[in-house]
């Protein structure tokens, strides 16, 4: 699965590299890439950009994630190609807030359900209604619940997410207000 933040076009040119490196290593190798393998690739694509004049450099960044034999893989790919493993990342506007809340969890301690909520909990925290746009909720997961497959979470989940989400923003922000009476 893929994530991408910054320019719409270049995001559609990683994700078709994505998609035909993808295809040549199962036409040549018989089997599904493993997802340090594509990262790896990905990341030489996106930093040979950098190198030469007569091409600029992408502008998106892009998560990439991955379940194969040796596990889950969660990997970030930054604009100069630089890329790195994580268990939990964050890009866009709000990444280093993000970044900060993600740090406070334990993922290896923490199912894939309740990581789901987490999530929705700090995506409504950081997102600020007068600066940024209305925005809808949506999550997808690769996870051992589905099968090493990148799917979007049940609908069930997503309105428990959901639901989750908005009440701890309103937690947060009448706490805020109790303790400012005080």
């Amino acid at each position: 699965g893929m994530a991408l933040t910054g320019l719409l076009a270049d995001g559609r040119q990683i994700v078709n590299s994505c998609r035909d490196e993808a295809q040549q290593y199962k036409r040549f190798y018989g089997q599904a890439i493993p997802g340090k393998m594509l990262n790896q690739r990905i990341s030489s694509y996106i930093q040979y950009f950098t190198l030469h004049d007569s091409v600029r450099p992408f502008g998106s960044s892009v998560i990439l994630a991955s379940y194969d034999k040796s596990g889950p893989g969660l990997y970030m790919i930054e604009p100069s190609g630089v890329s790195y493993g994580y268990r939990a990342v964050a890009i866009g506007q709000e990444k280093q807030v993000a970044k900060t809340e993600l740090e406070n969890l334990d993922f290896t301690t923490i199912t894939s359900r309740e990581a789901v909520m987490e999530i929705a909990k700090i995506i409504y925290k950081i997102h600020d209604d007068v600066k940024d746009k209305e925005f809808e909720l949506e999550l997808s997961w690769v996870c051992a619940e589905s099968n090493g497959k990148h799917e979007h979470i049940p609908e069930d989940l997503l309105a428990e997410a959901n639901k989750v989400g908005k009440q701890n923003l309103e937690a947060d922000q009448f706490g805020s207000d109790e303790e400012m009476e005080i």
